[in-house]
């Protein structure tokens, strides 16, 4: 009973990898004593993954031994300078079997070290593991053994006895296997306590995007399914898939004006917090323009809002808002505006979803602004579940009581056969509407909201009007038709239009 209870502290144990991403997936690091499996195509990662844990577990004090049959030492040490580390500390043993080991005469099978006398090779791993008795273990690769084994029988006898080896020993090893020439070693799989795949692959266009997945880990909870990777300086980071369920909480909704009377009162006062909301319309027709109010709004009653830019530049769009008089730098200067400009072709979706999380949890952000879903959309071309993964970031966002603003371009300036790139509507909460229509041989601006599920609104529809200085919303306009079909057309007199774009600004 008393070996029982050891062995279960020993599997409930964990030892944190030193990639905070991953030891969330993990659910606090790898399991004890364990042999895990790490594998992937040659450039995924493999080696700087196994660095950063064993740097990791010399930085807690403990002794940790990399025994590399693959890499020179001499290589490792450039992996290392490459993302400034020192591996002062860390026991680097290199084992290049000769080139007579190789041959086809000098193959051997590997079984228990009281049966039979190991190869040159793996006696001198174990020997170095016996003489230095480390914590953590890193061998790479299995390759080279799968080469002197030359048979699956006596390859997969090998790592068995390899295991049996380090039972009991008080270490955590991960084997490195690159599944070059094969599609992954259901063997290896099969005596491994876990196994972690590191994947990539090169879209059409943009940079690599890589992924990690935990396949297999006993008798704990990890979170499975792909998660993002990225190689940068300084070592491996994992962007966790985002899980909504993980973040629930109970929040009161609150109610979030916009400042302007007549947008008020067409929302039915306005916004609510933990909700989304989609500004639907044509291009140029003053979307961004309206989503930054209410930023401006959020950051001066004290909030603090983030601003995700996919399309426009910083530039443009800070000179935009000055014009609008929002000004937004001095917003910007104090911190209560963050304002991130990304490149389409570099975001992946555990990117972009880490990016907002560490906002909201990190910094309080309280209202979120993407502009615009048709740029997140292209970052995202080559992701087949675009909306699942959507409405995993919507659903956390509402769940910690922020407000969402997506701004959505539908293809087309007037007519029926405008569309949006995707049919997100039933995802937001609320769905404001852009339209441009005609009035007095002008071309005008009008808004109205279609949906809203936090409370009442007006089925009106009032101008919009963008001028030099201020956002302008009109009087309800009563004699419209034609509105569903995408070209409003007012009928009545003129007397509630806004007047010209020189006029002074009304609310």
């Amino acid at each position: 009973m008393e070996d029982q209870h050891h062995a279960e502290e020993l599997t409930s144990e964990r030892v944190p990898t030193g990639i905070a991403g991953l030891d969330e997936i993990l659910g606090g690091g790898l399991p004890a004593n364990r042999v895990h499996l790490l594998e992937g195509d040659p450039g995924t990662g493999k080696t700087t993954l196994a660095l950063q844990f064993l740097l990791d577990g010399v930085a807690r004090g403990q002794r940790c031994l990399y025994v590399t049959l693959s890499e020179t030492a001499h290589e490792l040490r450039a992996v290392a300078r490459s993302h400034g580390w020192s591996l002062d500390g860390l026991i680097v043993h290199e084992l290049t079997p000769s080139e007579g080991v190789l041959t086809q005469k000098a193959q051997y099978s590997l079984f228990h070290p009281s049966e039979v006398e190991l190869s040159e090779t793996v006696q001198a791993l174990l020997n170095q593991v016996t003489t230095h008795n480390p914590s953590r273990i890193v061998i790479d690769s299995l390759s080279e053994m799968r080469v002197l084994a030359a048979e699956a029988v006596k390859y997969r006898r090998q790592i068995l006895a390899l295991k049996q080896f380090f039972v009991g020993r008080g270490a955590t090893v991960i084997l490195i296997d690159d599944r070059a020439g094969h599609r992954g070693d259901l063997q290896v799989q099969s005596i491994s306590h876990g196994v972690i795949r590191l994947e990539q692959r090169t879209a059409d266009y943009g940079s690599k995007r890589r992924r990690i997945e935990v396949t297999k880990l006993r008798g704990v909870a990890f979170r499975d399914g792909y998660h993002d990777l990225q190689i940068v300086t300084g070592g491996v980071r994992v962007l966790p898939r985002l899980v909504a369920a993980d973040h629930r909480s109970a929040r009161e909704i609150a109610l979030i004006p916009s400042g302007i009377e007549g947008l008020d009162r067409l929302l039915g006062g306005g916004l609510n917090s933990g909700t989304s909301a989609i500004i639907l319309g044509p291009a140029g027709v003053g979307k961004t323009s309206l989503a930054s109010q209410y930023v401006a709004a959020f950051a001066r009653g004290g909030g603090r809002a983030a601003v995700y830019l996919l399309d426009e530049r910083l530039n443009t769009f800070t000179h935009r808002t000055r014009r609008l008089g929002l000004d937004l730098p001095p917003l910007i200067d104090e911190g209560r505006v963050l304002v991130e400009q990304w490149d389409p072709d570099q975001v992946t979706p555990g990117q972009f979803a880490t990016a907002i999380r560490r906002r909201v949890e990190e910094d309080g952000v309280g209202v979120v602004m993407i502009d615009s879903l048709n740029g997140l959309l292209n970052a995202l071309r080559d992701e087949v579940t675009v909306l699942a993964q959507l409405h995993e970031l919507l659903s956390y966002l509402n769940q910690r009581g922020v407000l969402t603003l997506i701004v959505v371009a539908q293809h087309g300036i007037l007519g029926s056969a405008m569309a949006a790139p995707l049919d997100v509507s039933y995802l937001a909460d609320t769905v404001v509407m852009l339209r441009f229509f005609e009035a007095n041989g002008e071309v005008r601006k009008a808004i109205s909201v279609v949906k809203k599920r936090t409370g009442a609104h007006e089925h009106t529809i009032r101008e919009f009007e963008i001028t030099d200085t201020a956002i302008r919303v009109g009087e309800p306009l009563v004699a419209f038709h034609g509105v569903l079909t995408g070209v409003p057309q007012y009928t009545g007199t003129g007397e509630p239009l806004l007047g010209t774009s020189g006029d002074a600004a009304q609310s």
